[in-house]
């Protein structure tokens, strides 16, 4: 496989990292703030999660909390590859940063990479305004 294009989409939370990562790293607060994720979160097993999306059901892998920030998921389709997300939380000063990390997939166009990353940006953005509440 060729290298992927990629974008880097990040936002300032003006709480601690402890606490934004703390709140990340519950799989049942994404519908909270994610809506590209979709909605009807069920639990499936461990860190597998089942959600109804903007395109269609799939399975969601979630990375195990740790302590390095880590908040990789998988979004799983029924027929097709998986779509893997790299996500981070990071100090900054006495708030957080979190990055999300978007690879352009094969048959992607800069167009529908675009308005992937405009609505990440959005759902990142819901998260803050949530967590500073």
């Amino acid at each position: 496989m060729a290298v992927q294009r990629a974008r880097h989409i990040g936002i300032s939370i003006d709480r601690p990292v402890e606490q934004v990562y703390a709140f990340l790293a519950e799989p049942e607060n994404f519908p909270q703030w994610a809506e590209g994720l979709g909605h009807s979160f069920v639990h499936v097993e461990g860190m597998t999660w089942r959600a109804e999306t903007p395109m269609g059901s799939m399975r969601i892998l979630f990375s195990e909390p740790n302590r390095h920030g880590v908040l990789d998921h998988a979004v799983i389709p029924e027929h097709g590859p998986a779509m893997h997300n790299p996500m981070r939380v990071v100090a900054n000063g006495d708030g957080a940063e979190v990055v999300f990390t978007l690879f352009q997939r094969d048959g992607m166009s800069d167009d529908e990479m675009a308005a992937d990353a405009g609505m990440i940006a959005r759902d990142l953005a819901a998260l803050k305004a949530l967590l500073e509440r």
